[in-house]
């Protein structure tokens, strides 16, 4: 049993040797260390050996065992480096070629506009406020003075959800709620971004869903002044310091007097073009004094605070600073589109 034992150890070992690839060594694993393996099948013979001869052969088997395992192991570590050695080699990389560009991202430039606004107003002292989407009718218009029945009601229809739920047409709500909460103390001095809706047919100027920015001060002594100052201001940071703006008379049911704001043409410098219609000046946004029912209702005292208030659409400022003639771009998500306001 001794020499049968070293027998085997002699022809595992070389086996072991020869062996060219992982899985000829694993077969050869299974062959010699295994269950059915010839080590097993001798050691099941030692029941026929002495009591003195038993402890013997059976540390002979386990050094038998030890040394083809070990030879084994050590096998396995030598193929398996010269398998990453070949694998390197046949998959070498060529670390001079240029690497593959990564697509980065940009703004959106309905995005890009109103964070170039809201970086301008915020260095003006303004704070952001935002309010509900889903408005109730008190504070769509109601509290802007807008009572049930008014015929301006009409120039906002919009998505009902209930008699007295909606979607907001305009950001103006916020100015409502805001104003609430100061419980008539002043100053006010906010802007207010956000998506709006109305029941409009969708063509090349309009959307049933936009967005929108307004603004509102309130303090004590703000005159007509301080809204054409603050508008000057806006105007010539977003669309060149040559510019310059006009007020136009018109009429809106929560400021008196009410203006239209026009700026002129960056285009042609108010010589008359194509993008004006050749009147020298494009109409930009609405403004206007804050009307005194809205600030009563507000709970300010109208006789001791007075402010102003305006109105744009990120989307009218876009498409004239990118020369945008269709607003449907801004909404179909085509790539080739967005590609051109990529930020440097």
């Amino acid at each position: 049993m001794q020499e049968q034992l070293k027998q085997l150890q002699q022809e595992a070992l070389e086996k072991v040797e020869q062996a060219q690839d992982l899985k000829a060594l694993n077969d050869i694993r299974v062959a010699y260390l295994g269950k059915k393996g010839p080590i097993t099948e001798v050691l099941r013979g030692m029941g026929k050996l002495s009591a003195e001869e038993r402890p013997v052969m059976g540390a002979l088997a386990n050094e038998v065992r030890e040394a083809i395992a070990t030879s084994i192991s050590s096998k396995q570590e030598h193929l398996e480096q010269l398998a990453v050695e070949q694998k390197l080699a046949t998959e070498t990389i060529d670390v001079t070629l240029p690497g593959r560009p990564v697509r980065v991202g940009n703004h959106h430039p309905i995005t890009a506009v109103i964070e170039e606004i809201e970086d301008l107003f915020l260095g003006m002292g303004y704070q952001i406020a935002e309010g509900p989407e889903v408005e109730t009718d008190y504070y769509n218009f109601e509290a802007l003075n807008l009572p049930k029945g008014h015929p301006a009601r009409d120039m906002q229809d919009s998505f009902y959800i209930t008699e007295e739920l909606l979607l907001r047409t305009h950001t103006s709500p916020v100015q409502a709620r805001t104003m609430q909460k100061h419980e008539g103390k002043g100053p006010v001095k906010i802007i207010c971004p956000g998506k709006v809706f109305r029941r409009d047919n969708d063509d090349a100027t309009h959307s049933h869903q936009f967005t929108q920015i307004e603004g509102l001060v309130i303090d004590e002594n703000i005159s007509m002044s301080d809204l054409k100052g603050t508008l000057e201001v806006f105007a010539k940071k977003m669309f060149g310091e040559e510019r310059e703006i006009r007020l136009r008379p018109s009429f809106f049911p929560f400021t008196e007097p009410s203006v239209e704001v026009d700026v002129s043409c960056f285009s042609c410098g108010g010589k008359g073009c194509n993008v004006c219609k050749g009147t020298g000046w494009i109409e930009i946004l609405g403004a206007g004094m804050v009307h005194p029912n809205v600030l009563e209702m507000a709970g300010f005292d109208s006789k001791k605070y007075s402010g102003f208030a305006f109105g744009m659409g990120p989307e009218r400022i876009a498409m004239l600073k990118y020369g945008i003639d269709d607003i449907r771009h801004f909404y179909t998500d085509d790539v080739r589109f967005l590609k051109q306001f990529k930020r440097a």
